[in-house]
């Protein structure tokens, strides 16, 4: 309709039993439209969701360790960094100093370096160890490519019902032989 004066725009609105709803008040000038409200809350609010939906949701999952950690133990840690980091998540490892071993803060650093080290083709360091008063801190993050193929996994597994838009994803039947 172009630009209307207000009490124009409202008669207008009025006529035709609508509402006049401001869609763009950070324009110069604002835009309105004439339409039912509840319908146009309603609407936003879908949109919302579906935005919320799409959005992608990043977990942390965390690791606690101790400087004087056994062999053993490392390892049963270790696979379970790389068990999160192939789930497509980042790791929060901790490195938790106890009494005098707060004066040691390089075994720390050696035993995380190490861990980042043996983890490099599954992630990276997102944040570098850092000492946070009896405890240090280092985020690994996935290698993007470990992400998609997470995300991937989780999209084929086969009894999982597809989403809207998706095609749908059949199981393989088992094989069967027939004896003559």
């Amino acid at each position: 309709m172009g630009i209307v004066p207000l009490e124009r725009a409202l008669q207008l609105a009025a006529d035709v039993d609508l509402d006049l709803v401001e869609v763009a008040p950070m324009a110069r000038p604002p835009v309105c439209k004439l339409m039912d409200f509840g319908k146009f809350k309603y609407e936003s609010a879908l949109k919302a969701r579906e935005a919320r939906r799409n959005q992608q949701q990043t977990v942390i999952k965390e690791m606690k360790l101790r400087p004087k950690i056994d062999p053993h133990d490392y390892e049963t840690k270790k696979g379970h960094v790389v068990r999160f980091l192939k789930a497509g998540d980042k790791v929060k490892v901790t490195i938790m100093f106890r009494g005098r071993e707060q004066s040691r803060p390089e075994l720390g650093f050696r035993l995380l370096r190490r861990l980042s080290e043996e983890i490099s083709e599954l992630g990276f360091v997102e944040a570098s160890p850092k000492q946070d008063g009896r405890n240090m801190i280092m985020v690994l993050a996935p290698h993007r490519a470990t992400k998609a193929a997470a995300v991937a996994a989780v999209a084929t597994k086969p009894g999982r019902e597809p989403r809207e838009g998706e095609a749908p994803v059949e199981a393989e039947a088992p094989a069967t032989t027939t004896a003559e």
